[in-house]
């Protein structure tokens, strides 16, 4: 069904001025490690051999000279600093594949953030990924290479808005996209991700629901289930600008194309898709379906990462790049661990809320 209403910042005459509050970052702390120098020498390239396998039809091999005495000393310092890095789907290939533990999708990484046994983590993503990974962890040093790797989603919400929505709607539940600040996270019933938003919505046995903060997100759940959809006007920079009339020309071009596309992204491209779903589920649908020609309507990198797992599958693109996932850099990353900043830390009153909402959507049975 449509969704049934939908609201955002305007709509609120008493709104609360202002984004999202940010999470504090501790400053760096002491005990710097000696740097490292970054050349090209024998022991890197054979240190680093076996990456380079990895990407190596999607980096050029004039490249590498560059990048790998970088994701050599970041490999050292790991085990130096007892560190695990985690990075997104949306991570460049050389961040991925070169230097990652744990590469997956919010959900994936939420979960494996549960699992971690090292003292630090450092969290290639977006700040709410970074925030998730410390309130699953509080008692571990996370650290964000850059604080400025925001989220247009998270940036679209307060928790003010959310109290305003409950005053409107009193008594139906709020399900809140793991996209959003710990403020946000802190005032809802339960989190969800693009793979799970559905059996989430679902699990709360309620005829209405409020869904935020991604409008498009919503719809496509509306589209699923039964359930009364109110949702909230936000949107991911990213998806929202992708077309349908885009996808039909590739369409045009090579009827056999295939077209897989986020959920985030507008109904008209959804429309357009011969398969919708999150990052991982897209994944998957590669790996078991091996098109020859794909068109994979997300963040950029994902395609690079895909590709160089899987080189028979031709990607075509349109695809837009995240600003705030590429302000990770191995040179960021390589400082974080050199400097342990910036750590992430959350007011504990506040992430004891927050945390239970996180803990509901990982402990809900499949």
């Amino acid at each position: 069904m449509p969704i049934a209403e939908i609201y955002g910042p305007d709509d609120f005459a008493d709104r609360p001025k202002g984004q999202a509050t940010p999470t504090p970052v501790a400053p760096a702390r002491s005990g710097t490690l000696p740097r490292p120098l970054l050349e090209w020498t024998g022991e890197v390239e054979r240190a680093t051999a076996p990456i380079y396998e990895r990407v190596k039809h999607v980096i050029p091999a004039i490249e590498w000279p560059l990048m790998a005495p970088t994701i050599h000393a970041i490999n050292q310092l790991k085990r130096e600093r007892n560190a695990v890095i985690l990075a997104h789907n949306y991570q460049a290939p050389e961040i991925f594949h070169g230097v990652a533990d744990i590469g997956g999708d919010s959900l994936q990484l939420a979960v494996e953030a549960t699992k971690v046994k090292a003292d630090i983590i450092v969290q290639c993503g977006v700040h709410f990924m970074a925030e998730t990974s410390k309130l699953l962890n509080p008692d571990k040093t996370v650290l964000i290479p850059d604080t400025r790797a925001g989220c247009s989603l998270a940036a679209s919400i307060t928790g003010a808005d959310v109290r305003l929505l409950r005053e409107k709607f009193p008594g139906v539940p709020v399900v809140a996209y793991v996209n959003t600040s710990a403020e946000v996270k802190a005032e809802v019933d339960i989190c969800c991700t693009s793979s799970n938003a559905v059996q989430v919505v679902e699990s709360l046995n309620a005829p209405r629901v409020i869904f935020l903060p991604d409008r498009y997100l919503a719809t496509y759940v509306a589209s699923k289930t039964d359930v009364k959809i109110i949702a909230w006007k936000g949107a991911c920079e990213v998806h929202e600008r992708f077309t349908g009339e885009e996808l039909r020309a590739f369409r045009d071009a090579d009827p056999s194309v295939q077209i897989i596309a986020h959920p985030e992204c507008p109904p008209d491209v959804l429309a357009e898709a011969d398969f919708t779903g999150s990052t991982a589920h897209m994944i998957n649908w590669v790996r078991e379906r091996r098109p020859k020609r794909l068109v994979m309507i997300t963040e950029c990198s994902m395609a690079d990462n895909v590709r160089a797992e899987l080189p028979d599958v031709e990607m075509l693109r349109p695809c837009n790049l995240c600003p705030h996932m590429k302000r990770i850099t191995l040179a960021n990353i390589l400082e974080s661990l050199l400097t342990l900043g910036e750590e992430v830390t959350i007011d504990p009153a506040l992430a004891g809320r927050a945390r239970r909402s996180v803990e509901r959507m990982i402990n809900l049975k499949n």
